[in-house]
């Protein structure tokens, strides 16, 4: 069990599953297809859409992830 800091007084617990895919985002690749991911993947980053840590954006007639900034 992982804890993210969302802002200074918002702390959400993760599971170390969630936090593997949460590290996919960085400078270098700051959005993820959801085509991309594999069905334990999507599930965790959809997790993680509800704990508001990701967003989800229909684009182009396809789903991305983006980590949420701030």
């Amino acid at each position: 069990m992982k804890i993210v800091e969302v802002t200074k007084q918002l702390q959400v617990a993760i599971t170390n599953e969630e936090a593997d895919v949460l590290l996919q985002f960085d400078e270098d690749t700051p959005v993820v297809a959801k085509g991309d991911l594999n069905d334990r993947q999507q599930m965790m980053a959809n997790q993680l859409v509800n704990k508001n840590l990701l967003l989800r954006i229909k684009e182009n007639g396809r789903t991305i992830y983006k980590k949420r900034s701030g």
